[in-house]
Formats: structure tokens, sequence, C-alpha cells
């Protein structure tokens, strides 16, 4: 019979591994978007899609709370294995995704509007975003359903389905793309219906395995299971305070990236190159948080101490080993890397100059991505809330103010503390959350 620690090693893994590979499926994707839009004629079709998609970035990871939420009530759910529960959460996120997607649908000229008036481009360029937009806009209903879906499934510690939903939709993604752009001769148009016809394809893929799960979970659907007023509050209180905490995120890495452009258009590029470093980081190491989350929720709807102490010890094993896999990835292949990403001599040897910040990146960052999948699974978003406010306004605006004289080395010093400070007021945060017994360790 093998150990607690081994066994938690295999369900660590069992789930990590698809969310990866499920994660590292999204940047493919905007590299294919990339390729062939920079084929057309013109560039202002590239720079349309770029601002169009950094709307819907930022648009629909504002509404992130969405999975987030939903996995830790599942989990919680899965392991008291309270199945009238499961499927009442499940129905209760999922109306309140369609509510947010309708709101989306009927401000979509207000929010257009204010999206364009930020994001300053060319007269070209914001006719044919403006047309992205327009269309993109209609994929709201099914974008924010998936959110629900994906995030019931990793609750109901099933990370395959996540995987196949997210690689249904970014593949038929990348096949419309070359159909419409290069077989059919679209353009912008071409893109942003491709990607609405495959989020919708994805969503009838989540929602065929969703129905498939639950039938190995038979419980009734009961009207006052799903519209119970405490479990609605707590639903709501919950996502809006996970809602916040991504806005300060959010709020976070685009005031980096303003201000590095303030640093003139070289300092700006090369910022864009090595965030690429990160983003791929955050994706590998969110992996191991999804599988926490999951595994954590677990034990604490089980009630079982030494399950949840074996899942906290095990994902923070892989997930330092993974930051620290990155940090001699980055040591030994970093120029390479900026290499490939830009062939512009200039830009190059900026990014070589700043590179030693991305290097060391992963292992300041990983503990506030274990830490959120920990948060998230015990259902914590206040403390998340809390710990991101601290870190944004008390170390992140002061670090940068202080540090402008050091040029953009002070910008990545600011995001760099930023990062240690989530990791530190996390582990202080879950500290009290033990000693109050409120996670039972």
């Amino acid at each position: 019979m093998s150990s607690p620690i081994i066994f938690q090693h295999h369900q660590v893994f069992r789930l990590a591994v698809p969310l990866i590979l499920s994660n590292l499926s999204i940047p493919l994707l905007g590299l294919v978007d990339t390729a062939v839009v920079g084929h057309l004629e013109h560039s202002y079709y590239l720079g349309a899609v770029a601002i169009g998609a950094l709307i819907f970035s930022f648009l629909f990871w504002g509404f992130g709370f969405l999975r987030m939420g939903t996995t830790g009530l599942i989990a919680q759910a899965f392991g008291e294995d309270n199945k009238l529960e499961i499927r009442a959460t499940l129905a209760r996120a999922a109306l309140l995704a369609l509510l947010f997607a309708l709101l989306i649908l009927l401000l979509q000229y207000p929010i257009g509007q204010l999206a364009f008036y930020l994001l300053e481009a060319s007269r070209e360029v914001e006719h044919y975003a403006l047309e992205y937009f327009t269309i993109r806009v209609w994929s709201a209903p099914a974008t924010l359903l998936n959110y629900v879906l994906i995030g019931w499934m990793l609750g109901m510690q099933n990370a395959r389905g996540p995987l196949l939903v997210l690689l249904v939709t970014n593949l038929s993604n990348i096949v419309l793309d070359l159909w419409f752009v290069i077989v059919l001769g679209m353009t912008v148009d071409g893109v942003a219906i491709a990607s609405v016809i495959a989020e919708y394809i994805g969503c009838a893929v989540g929602l065929w395995l969703t129905f498939k799960l639950l039938k190995q979970h038979p419980a009734p659907w009961r009207n006052m299971a799903i519209l119970n007023r405490h479990k609605l509050r707590q639903l709501l209180a919950l996502n809006s305070n996970i809602m916040l905490r991504t806005l300060c995120l959010i709020f976070a890495l685009a005031f980096f990236t303003a201000q590095g452009a303030k640093l003139g258009d070289l300092v700006l590029a090369a910022n864009a190159i090595l965030m690429n470093f990160q983003t791929l980081m955050a994706y590998a190491l969110d992996g191991f948080a999804h599988a926490a989350e999951a595994l954590v929720g677990r034990a604490i709807g089980k009630r079982d101490r030494n399950e949840l102490k074996s899942v906290i010890y095990t994902a923070g094993i892989w997930s330092l080993g993974f930051a620290l896999l990155f940090v001699g990835l980055y040591a030994f292949a970093g120029q390479w890397i900026i290499m490939q990403l830009s062939d512009i001599d200039a830009v190059r040897a900026v990014a070589e100059e700043y590179l030693i910040w991305s290097i060391f990146m992963p292992l300041v960052a990983v503990w506030s991505y274990l830490f959120d999948g920990i948060f998230i699974g015990a259902t914590r978003a206040r403390e998340m809330r809390n710990t991101m406010l601290l870190s944004t306004l008390l170390v992140f605006l002061p670090a940068w103010w202080l540090l402008q004289p050091w040029g953009n080395h002070g910008l990545w010093a600011a995001l760099m503390l930023f990062m240690a400070a989530r990791g530190v007021t996390m582990a202080w945060s879950f500290r009290l959350l033990i000693r109050r017994g409120v996670i039972p360790l």
C-alpha cells in the first residue's frame, strides 16, 4: 500500500499535467492569430487584432472569478459527498455567468467606447479593432459559461475535461482562422468570427462532459437548493472578493506596461518580450495551483487534516521544483529565447540588459501562485482580496515611486517586490487562518 505522500504526488500530477497542457494551448492560439494576420498586406490589421484581443483579455480575465469561485465551492461539496449541492452550485454559477454575459451584450457600446478611449491608435487600427470588437463580443455567453464548466469539472477532481474543452476551443479557433483568412480571404472579421464559433464549440463540449459527469453523481435538481439565499450570498461574496483581487492584479500589470511605455519604444518592446517569460512560467505553475485548489477543497470538505497537510506539502514541492526549472531554463537559454522573439538588434540588446529579472522572478512569484490555489480551495477570497490590496497599494506603487531613478530596473524591481509581497502576506494570512482553526492544520 502506497504512503499518503506518494498518493498525493499521484493526485497532484493527475490534475496538474492536463491543466499545464491546456494552459499552454492558450499562448499557442495567440501566436497563430499573430502569424495569420501578420501575413496580410497591411500592418494595421495586426494592430487591430492585437488591440481587440487585449480588450477581451482584460474584460474576460476580470470574470475569472466565475472559474475560481466555482472550483473551491464544488471541491468542498465533492469532499462532503453532497450531490445536491454539487448540482445546485453548478446551476447558481451558470446563471450568474449568463447574467454577466447579458450585461456585457447590453453594455457593449459604452464598454467599446471606453476601451478605445483608453487605447489610442491610428484611425485604420481603431476602425478594424471596432469591427473585431463588435463581432467577438457575442462570444461572451459561451466564454463565461466555459469558465463555470471548467471550474466545476476541476472541483470534481476532473482535469481531463478542462483539457479537452480548451484544446477543442483553441484548435477549432486555429483551423477556423486559417480557413476564414487564408482560404476565404477575410481579414479581421474572419479572426473574430473564428473566435466566436470556437468558443461555442468548446462550450458545447463542456456541457456534454458536465452532464456526462453528473450522471455519475445522481441527485435531483431542486429550485429551493439552487435559490438558497445563504448560498447565493456566499457565492456573490466569494466572487466579488475574487473579482477585486483580479482587478488589482490587472491594474498592476497594466501599470507596469504603461510605465514601461513612458521609458521609450525600445524599453516597451523589450519588456513585452520579457513578459512572455513570465506568461509561460505562470501558465505552467498555475497547473499546480489549480491542482491545489481542487485537492485542498476536497480535503477541507472531507475534514481530513492529514490529507490537507499532504496536499499542501506536495503541491509546494512540485511548484518550487518547476520554479527552479524555469530559473535554469531562462539562465541558460534566455538570450536564445529573446533572439527567437525579435530580430531587431536594439530590442534584443535592451531585453538582454533586463533579462536578470526574468531569470529570478519564478523563485519569487511561485509562492503567490501556490497560495492562490490553497486559498481558492479553502474559499478564503476575503484574505486573497486583502493581501492583494496591501501588495498593490502599500508595496508595488510606493516601490515604483521610490525606484523611479533606477529607470526600467526600478520598474522591474517594483514588480518583483509586488510578487514577493503577495507571497509573504498570503503566508502570514495563512498562518492566522490556521491559528483561528479556519484551516484545520
